[in-house]
């Protein structure tokens, strides 16, 4: 059982040895315990102090691409590396490493296929009181939005065993963290939270420049990933919503027109009338959206098969010699 402890990084010289240290290397029930580091295309010495100190693995992206892309790089390098069970940190030290073996147990112990940290930001010092209420309400939000129970779904401090990081598959370019857990609800995945620790902050956050800036980019990501997965729902309600509106401009007029004869009221009948049409449209388009959906889930599975036997045929390449793999997954 392998375990590969991955950490996307950007400028991270300053904290990295201090978040390899913690990390442990001999955990009960993992017989080999990695680091991979995928550095996003730092300006400063991130790599020579990974190489300095010890990491198992180094990928390397040219230029920065992004928390999210960066992820699901992570998670293709520790698949070709026969990961068996994947952790995600930051290189910040955000977390402590010592809680590695508490957040995979559900996992060795077959009752999930993820596992979030809870972070438990309303005991956070350096959370100010608009960002605990943000969090909540955003967690609120996904929660429902997956149909999964996950106190703080933006944690970056996540296990997630081999076949769930076969399955998921990250679109977006702004964070993996609220889309992983939408697509682990709506793919029917077994996640799970225990508590975890953090450590006295480092830095400021480098994935948003300000809270409005990350309410944007969080609510587009989870409107574009439910309307992914229940786009005949989503249609419905905002079709619905049309309609609604359209009938009361209508009905206004119908009565007008009985109790007046109807002059002078013939606009509330065209603003009706163009709702109305406008309703049934968005009705056809979620149709057509909801097949498009079905296409979706067969080309999921073809990625899913595809993914497998690459990751097959990196095994047989791994058992001539690592070198092989490097290759193929190091820029």
């Amino acid at each position: 059982m392998k375990l590969i402890v991955q950490i996307p990084c950007y400028n991270e010289e300053k904290t990295l040895p201090e978040t390899i240290a913690d990390i442990p290397r001999e955990i009960t029930g993992i017989d080999k315990v990695e680091v991979l580091i995928i550095d996003d295309g730092s300006r400063d010495h991130t790599v020579d102090i990974a190489r300095e100190i010890g990491v198992d693995h180094i990928i390397r992206n040219k230029r920065n691409l992004g928390l999210a892309r960066t992820f699901r790089k992570g998670l293709d390098a520790c698949l070709v590396r026969g990961a068996d069970i994947i952790v995600n940190t930051d290189g910040d030290n955000q977390y402590v490493g010592a809680d590695i073996p508490k957040l995979i147990e559900p996992i060795l112990a077959g009752r999930a296929d993820m596992v979030i940290g809870d972070r438990q930001t309303n005991s956070i010092p350096h959370f100010s009181p608009i960002k605990r209420l943000l969090q909540y309400l955003g967690s609120g939000v996904v929660r429902r939005l997956a149909g999964i129970w996950v106190p703080d779904t933006v944690s970056g401090f996540r296990a997630i065993s081999r076949e769930a990081a076969i399955r998921l598959n990250i679109v977006s370019s702004f964070s993996y963290t609220i889309e992983t857990v939408i697509q682990a609800g709506k793919r029917q995945l077994a996640v799970d939270s225990v508590h975890v620790r953090t450590n006295p902050k480092t830095r400021d956050s480098r994935l948003f420049k300000s809270i409005p800036h990350f309410i944007k980019n969080s609510l587009g990501t989870m409107v574009r990933m439910y309307a992914m997965y229940q786009p005949l729902r989503m249609f419905f309600f905002i079709g619905a919503a049309m309609l609604l509106l359209g009938a009361l401009p209508i009905l206004r007029f119908l009565f007008f027109y009985v109790t007046e004869g109807g002059a002078g009221h013939v606009q509330s009948l065209v603003l009706g009338g163009v709702l109305v049409i406008l309703g049934f449209i968005t009705f056809l388009a979620g149709l057509v959206a909801d097949l498009i959906s079905f296409n979706r889930q067969l080309l999921e599975m073809t990625l899913e098969r595809v993914r497998r036997l690459e990751l097959d045929h990196f095994g047989s390449d791994a058992t001539l010699g690592n070198d092989a793999v490097h290759r193929k997954t190091d820029e």
